[in-house]
Order: structure tokens, then C-alpha cells, then sequence
């Protein structure tokens, strides 16, 4: 078999270099669509030892990481993939947020994370992508079930490559067709001939499933062979009745007809029932033979060819458009998800984009994993899924901590002492965000401007404890450390205890110290951050609400949303006329455990309803204290929560 090879494929010593293989837990970090009743389910069924139900999972990380973490629960079970990756050099991950109310369009600079996986794809031209796609291939073979098919969506820039490297990871053997698709149509190039279209590499293991298909006949194809009717309206064309083989038990005169030399296609009986159904057009001489009627409302159409010229591409004007350049049509997803897989199937698509696969699996009644690297994708998927009447409900997962730990030993694993490998960690944070480390103090790791910095643990939340401490700190220093500093921190964390904003304005009021608080993004875990570029150190959102009660029934209803300034264009600041304008999604766990927030209640911006409900309403059953807990996801698709303690009696 031919064999393509690049730089790096093989190691000095002449072994394959492979993929990283490193699997890590799955964390819920929500579930989506959730009633009470399902939640109550769940929570019997673990109780009893039983498997819990099905759920679709929206995956958001890095497929380096997710998808060997899909290894030990899904290795040969995933009955179809499709894989839409990127493929164009020119492409990015740039898009435009829309604001709300507001002629000013928000510009949206890829993420440092998004950048970083451009540049692994393409950094080193053609080496760097045929190794990234085959590393994830090679993967996605040990996911795919023994019957299982894989469609690789691809273009003329690296479709070449890419079958090589399918052929390498699925076998030659497997490939079924190499699908067209016509996705523009034809403009004026002077330069060669124009590029109209993608290719579907579609590869299948031995026994996997494949439903016929079928288009509208062509009306030239209709006008040509459906000539007749009864006078009923009904088009027919009329199809010989003469078996293509010789059947001497066919041989038989049917109402003064001959037997044709081959004989007949049916039997007596059969030949019977059509006459008397009216299904057979007899002609006026007895030296012409019966034809079979075959009529044009019970033809299910011409047999899909490997040649799709009838899905058109998502234009700018289509009701199923959400703003992403490489969206593909629902109609492409759905002719191949029926074609390849049957109701209950489970179909996986690790490039989801804006969720098109799964929201057309959710639609046919298959189970679904999607995964994308982009926190905007994820949102867009889920507010996408939403939409769709009566959708099963979902998780959105991550590898949270478990990734940062993974990525800790790995970066740091020279020293081998914990609290010199924990220095290190700081003074890497540090310096992406322009900070000057500060040794030799419990809770204050650096210096930036004329403020201190405390940088966060990967595997712990910052809490209200940790503020005090810090704050104790911060007064300690102030005169010690050689620079010249105010009663200020900027504290950077990977999460953050629930209600910190709030509680720590409480804490610096009484000890006189100014806080922020910052994310660390999770950027600053990919190879050669430091050479990446700015760090967005996003400061928390401050979001306010208010609680109305009235015997067991709770209202709560957002009162203010604020984003820091640093975060948005000034021209787009201006152009704003509410704080609600911020918030494209935001919804509610009405029994939060303290545990993954279950969406049991949400609101969201659509084309077709661009307004928010500001307000939501909740009846109890029973009487008690709840926690409520509220989450919010602005136009950046940054998420912010709050928590309230409600009582009722």
C-alpha cells in the first residue's frame, strides 16, 4: 500500500510517533434541558446501583485531550463519524459577535487556544497538518465501531493527503466513495477553473449500515417517462413485464398475449392482482405486449448518486445561519446521518463548530458526543439545541482540573519537590501576565504595576478564606518588598468560589485592599504560550439580581450585568443603552446541590426572538430552603454565576 510520510512521522530509531494517548475524567459542568423530574430519575436510578439514562454530550477542549479521554467508555462503539475540520490555510477562528439593540458590531480576535491550534495545524504547512489530521484519525479508527462509518469532509487544497492517511488508519479496503459536493455555484475566475466544490471521503467497516437514499426526479426526467394517466391525474410510465432470464415456469399466454421468449416477469397470481388493481396497460394489438403501470406519487425518487449537486450551502440570508463561515446546511448532515446510521445510533463529530451534526442527530433520533475546542462553538450548540422542540436533555462537559494536573506534571516536571514544581507553576502565570514574581510570601506570588498578584492553585477554587488571607498579607508587604505598591492584589485563579465577587468587596471594604479577580484562561497550557502572544486575564462579571416570593412561588429577575471596560471597545461601550444588552443567554438551577448546575430553566437570544426574558418564575412543590443558582453567558460567551438562598413555606 502507498505510504504518505513527513517530517516527524518516525522517530530517529525508525518507530511511528503517535498521538497522545493520556486519558482523563470527564467532568459535568452542566446539564441542559433538565427537568425536575429528570433530575429526581437520575438520582432514583443511581440510588438503586442502576445505569443512569443516556446522555448526549457537548465536549469542550481540545481534541488531543478529549478524544483519548473518549477512549475507555467508547472504544468501538461510535456507529458514524463525521469530521468537518479545518482546511483551508487561509482560514481563522475570528468571527463577529452581534450586540443587541446596537448598530456596532463586536469584533472577536481568536482566542490564544484557538490560535495555537492554527498554528499546529498549519505552522509547518503540509508536515504539520497531515500529521495533526492523522494523529486524530488514528484515534478516531479505535472509536469507531466494527461496523461503524466515517465521512472526512474535505477540499481540493489537502484532499489528496488526507486519503492517504484515512487509507493508512481505516484501511484501503474500507472506502466507499468519494462523495462530491457542489456547495457555490459557479463565478467568474481568470485564472483557472473555478472551485466549486468539497469532497466526502466516505470509509465503512463490513456490515455497516446503509439506507437507501433518494432525490426528486428531475421535472425533464418527469415530463420525458411519466406520459400517462387514467384520466385521474395520477402520471405513470409504463416498465416491460418480460423476465430478463430465461423461465420456462413464466411461459404462459396472459389474455390472448403470448409469453414473451423469456417468459414472464410475475406469476399468474401476481399478473392477476395487477389487473385487477388496474396496474397493467394493455395495448390495442395482441402482437404487442402488456406493460406494468408504475406510477410517479409512489416512486420514491432517483437513487442519490456520488455526485450532490441539490444541497445548496448556508447563504446569508438562511433561516438555519448562526453567523459561523464554515457552517454546513442541515440538509448535507441529514442525508448522511440517514444514509449511515439507524435511530439509537451514536454519531460523534469532534469539530462541531455551530452544532449543525448534533442538532440533526437530536432531530433523527440518534445518540450524539460533539466536541469543539471554541467556548463560542459550545454556546452556540447549546443555544442551537435548545431550539429544537422537545429535545432529550444534555450535559455540557470538560476535563477541568484533571487537564490542568495533567499538563502541571507534564510542564513542570523538573523540579521534583511539589512546592518547587508549585513555584515554578507561579512564576510561569506570572510572566504570562506580565507580572514580576515576588518570593519569599505565603499568599502574594508577584508584582504588576503597583499592585500585587496571587496566583491560584490548577486543582482548588479560590474561596473567601483565601481573600482574608491575602488581604492580611497585602499590609504585611506593603513596606518590604523593595517596590513602590498600594493596598491593591490582582488575584488570578482557574475557578472561583460561588458569590466571591460579592464577599469580597466585603472583605477589602474591612481591610482597606482593592481586589480583582481574573481567570487564568486556559491558554496558558498550550506548548509555547509564551511566545503566543497577550493573555486575556478576563475580570469576573459582576451580575446583580433580585427575589420575589409569594407563599411557594419564587421570582427571580436580573437587576444589572456589568463587563469590564478593558474587555470591550470603547466604540461599542458607547453604542450601548442597557446593561441587558450583554447577555445573549442565562439560566436557572432551581435546586442547586452544589454540584453540576442543572439547567431546569432558560432564556436566549435567537434571530426570531432577539429580546431576553429578564425574569423567571418557579412554583415549589414543597415547602424548605433552596439554593437557586443563576448563570449568565454574555455576547463573548464568557459565563458568570450567582447563587441565592431562598425559603419556602
Amino acid at each position: 500500500m502507498a505510504e504518505l510520510v513527513w517530517e516527524g512521522k518516525y522517530d530517529k530509531d525508525g518507530k511511528r510517533v503517535g498521538p497522545t494517548r493520556v486519558a482523563l475524567p470527564f467532568q459535568t459542568v452542566e446539564t441542559v434541558n433538565e427537568s425536575a423530574q429528570d433530575r429526581l430519575r437520575t438520582l432514583d436510578l443511581f440510588a438503586r446501583g442502576k445505569p443512569s439514562e443516556w446522555r448526549n454530550r457537548l465536549i469542550w477542549g481540545d481534541k488531543k485531550f478529549v478524544l483519548p479521554s473518549l477512549l475507555p467508555e467508547f472504544a468501538g462503539k461510535v456507529d458514524l463519524i463525521y469530521i468537518d475540520p479545518p482546511f483551508n490555510v487561509g482560514a481563522d477562528f475570528s468571527f463577529t459577535a452581534e450586540v443587541p439593540d446596537c448598530d456596532e458590531p463586536l469584533p472577536k480576535q481568536p482566542s490564544i487556544i484557538e490560535q495555537k491550534a492554527y498554528r499546529d495545524t498549519w505552522g509547518r504547512g503540509v508536515d504539520s497538518y497531515v500529521e495533526w489530521l492523522s494523529n486524530a484519525l488514528g484515534i478516531l479508527s479505535d472509536l469507531l465501531s466494527p461496523t461503524g462509518s466515517l465521512y472526512l469532509h474535505i477540499d481540493w487544497h489537502i484532499g489528496h493527503y488526507a486519503k492517504l492517511l484515512l487509507d493508512e488508519a481505516l484501511g484501503a479496503e474500507t472506502l466507499q466513495n468519494e462523495i462530491v459536493w457542489k456547495r457555490t455555484s459557479a463565478r467568474a475566475d481568470s485564472s483557472t477553473f473555478n472551485h466549486i466544490h468539497d469532497s466526502l471521503f466516505y470509509y465503512a467497516r463490513a456490515g455497516h449500515a446503509f439506507n437507501d437514499t433518494f432525490t426528486q426526479h428531475d421535472p425533464e426526467y418527469v415530463r420525458d417517462k411519466y406520459r400517462f394517466d387514467d384520466g385521474d391525474g395520477r402520471k405513470y410510465r409504463l416498465d416491460n413485464m418480460t423476465s430478463p432470464n430465461p423461465r420456462p415456469n413464466m411461459m404462459y399466454e396472459w389474455r390472448g398475449h403470448a409469453s414473451p421468449a423469456l417468459g414472464w416477469r410475475y406469476s399468474k397470481e401476481t399478473m392477476a392482482k395487477l389487473h385487477a388493481e388496474g396496474r397493467i396497460w394493455y395495448p390495442d394489438s395482441k402482437d404487442k405486449r402488456p406493460q406494468l403501470k408504475r406510477y410517479l406519487d409512489e416512486s420514491p425518487g432517483q437513487p442519490v448518486t456520488s455526485v450532490w449537486t441539490d444541497i445548496s450551502p448556508v447563504n446569508s440570508q438562511a433561516s438555519e445561519r448562526l453567523g459561523y463561515d464554515t457552517q454546513k446546511p442541515e440538509a448535507l448532515l441529514e442525508r448522511i446521518i440517514k444514509a449511515s446510521s439507524n435511530p439509537g445510533d451514536l454519531v460523534l463529530d469532534c469539530f462541531c463548530g455551530s452544532g449543525t451534526t448534533a442538532a440533526v442527530s437530536e432531530k433523527l433520533g440518534r445518540r450524539w458526543i460533539a466536541c469543539d475546542l471554541g467556548r463560542f462553538a459550545i454556546h452556540t450548540t447549546r443555544k442551537r439545541l435548545l431550539s429544537i422542540p422537545g429535545v432529550k436533555p444534555s450535559v455540557v462537559q470538560n476535563l477541568g482540573k484533571y487537564e490542568r494536573q495533567a499538563w502541571m506534571s507534564a510542564e513542570f516536571a523538573e523540579p521534583a519537590e511539589r512546592a518547587a514544581k508549585e513555584n515554578a507553576y507561579r512564576h510561569f502565570i506570572l510572566r504570562l501576565f506580565h507580572a514580576d514574581p515576588l518570593d519569599g510570601w505565603s499568599w502574594l506570588h508577584g508584582v504588576r504595576g503597583k499592585k500585587f498578584v496571587h496566583v491560584g492553585a490548577v486543582d482548588a477554587p479560590v474561596t473567601i478564606a483565601d481573600v482574608h488571607a491575602i488581604a492580611r498579607e497585602v499590609w504585611k508587604a506593603a513596606g518590604k518588598v523593595g517596590v513602590s505598591v498600594e493596598a491593591a492584589v490582582e488575584i488570578l485563579g482557574w475557578d472561583f468560589a460561588f458569590e466571591l465577587n460579592e464577599l469580597a468587596a466585603q472583605v477589602a471594604a474591612e481591610a482597606r485592599v482593592q481586589v480583582r479577580f481574573r481567570r487564568i484562561p486556559r491558554e496558558v497550557m498550550e506548548k509555547d504560550a509564551v511566545d503566543l502572544g497577550p493573555k486575556d486575564f478576563f475580570e469576573l462579571r459582576a451580575l446583580s439580581t433580585k427575589v420575589k416570593k409569594q407563599k411557594r412561588q419564587v421570582t427571580v429577575e436580573l437587576t444589572d450585568f456589568v463587563l469590564p471596560a478593558e474587555d470591550l471597545p470603547d466604540e461599542v461601550r458607547k453604542a450601548v443603552k442597557h446593561w441587558s444588552q450583554w447577555i445573549d443567554y442565562w439560566a436557572v438551577d432551581w435546586n442547586f446541590r452544589n454540584d453540576t448546575f442543572h439547567n431546569e430553566w432558560q432564556t436566549y437570544r435567537t434571530g426570531a426572538k432577539p429580546d431576553l426574558d429578564l425574569a423567571a418564575t418557579k412554583e415549589y412543590d414543597q415547602p424548605g430552603s433552596y439554593t437557586v443558582m443563576i448563570k449568565v453567558i454574555d455576547i463573548l460567551g464568557n459565563d458568570t454565576t450567582k447563587t441565592v438562598e431562598v425559603e419556602v413555606k
